[in-house]
């Protein structure tokens, strides 16, 4: 049930023509309380969907009473006609709903630069219609609605003692951190304030979201909402809901990366013995956008000089003639020099660990990427964007 799993919601997905395959393409999930209570965070590219524009002004006040979302179209770069489209979107949900246009998040993903009178139309004719068919059981079809090439919906659900969190998520491509990855639904019957809720979110995606770096891209469209009904009456503590709520995003990250366009190894970089966090996570993201690493890890070539390579040009502390690294539980370099045999190094298997030990300090971190694949490279060059 994914989003509708927590107490007090209701979704819906349905299909309005958006998409050429004919499936969902507008979802709706619908906040009934008591609380009304809402946090996201956005993408940090200056270049910014109208949809991102007009949610960054509603969740000014914390709440949240629904959230519409489309595929098929990104509402970016259409101009003003594009955030009317967003505005009447809000409006449309907001008079069926009896509620106020300034409380309904509005996100959209697809084909940037896509905005015409059809698409407008289709999409409030989607707003209007999943409304009518929100219920309990949505769900699942509001995850699907929300898919571009992904070639699966993602879903996640923690249960704890009387509350529970659940999520959907989108991504395939465009995966790079800033402050969420691609489209991110999360509710949660647990009682929070708007404070709490703001707090809990940017601690879970800093730790997951964040994380994520498959392809160096930034999406103009990232948006990781949650949504609180607090109709399950219980007040977790802050420690406990934090953890749930990592524990979701980073479930969905890992969707996020085994579905990574054209991918072929989900490649987890552990960068560890650290000066920082920061650190760790500058010097585990370089080898992240190192189209040589990323090459070699597709040709199951533990090339660790390319790793080596990619760390040197980060600022982070560390001796680079002291460095290990260990490829699939094998350490190919120790000292900054080689170590075993990289035939004993076997990088078939889709999972690759990476760990990297900079022995300079006790902080680290992890960062989820993919390799560069053929397949990475035709998809792309396909689909106009």
């Amino acid at each position: 049930m994914s989003v509708t799993a927590p107490k007090g919601f209701e979704a819906a997905g349905v299909a309005v023509g958006l998409k050429s395959s004919g499936k969902e393409d507008v979802a709706v999930v619908i906040n009934r309380g008591p609380l009304k209570v809402g946090a996201a965070v956005f993408t940090s590219n200056r270049a910014k969907a109208n949809p991102i524009i007009w949610s960054q002004q509603v969740i000014q006040d914390g709440t949240v009473e629904a959230i519409v979302l489309n595929s098929g179209g990104a509402n970016c770069f259409t101009g003003s006609f594009g955030f009317q489209t967003t505005h009447q979107t809000a409006e449309k949900a907001a008079e069926l709903l009896g509620v106020s246009a300034g409380d309904v998040l509005i996100c959209s993903t697809g084909l940037i630069g896509m905005g015409d009178e059809v698409f407008r139309a289709k999409v409030l004719t989607g707003t209007e219609q999943a409304i009518a068919q929100a219920g309990g059981d949505g769900g699942v079809a509001a995850s699907e609605a929300i898919m571009t090439t992904d070639s699966k919906a993602k879903r996640s659900i923690v249960t704890r003692d009387g509350w529970s969190i659940g999520a959907m998520a989108k991504g395939a491509g465009m995966l790079a951190p800033g402050l969420a990855t691609m489209l991110v639904v999360i509710t949660t019957d647990a009682v929070l304030d708007a404070a709490e809720a703001d707090a809990a979110l940017r601690a879970s995606t800093n730790r997951s979201f964040d994380r994520l770096d498959s392809d160096g891209c930034m999406s103009t469209n990232d948006q990781v909402t949650l949504m609180v009904s607090g109709a399950s009456g219980i007040t977790p503590t802050a420690e406990d809901f934090t953890e749930a709520l990592a524990e979701v995003c980073l479930d969905l990250a890992r969707q996020l990366q085994a579905d990574a366009e054209g991918a072929s190894h989900d490649v987890t970089i552990e960068v560890v013995h650290a000066a920082s966090e920061d650190d760790a996570v500058e010097v585990g993201r370089s080898v992240a956008r190192n189209n040589l690493f990323k090459a070699a890890i597709f040709g199951n070539d533990p090339n660790w000089g390319r790793v080596l390579a990619a760390i040197g040009t980060t600022d982070a502390a560390f001796d680079p003639y002291d460095v290990d690294v260990w490829m699939n539980g094998v350490r190919v370099c120790t000292a900054g020099g080689p170590d075993a045999p990289r035939e004993a190094v076997d990088l078939t298997p889709r999972a690759t660990h990476l760990l990297i030990d900079l022995k300079v300090g006790d902080a680290t971190a992890t960062i989820l990427t993919n390799d560069l694949t053929h397949d990475y490279v035709h998809e792309n060059s396909a689909y106009s964007s």
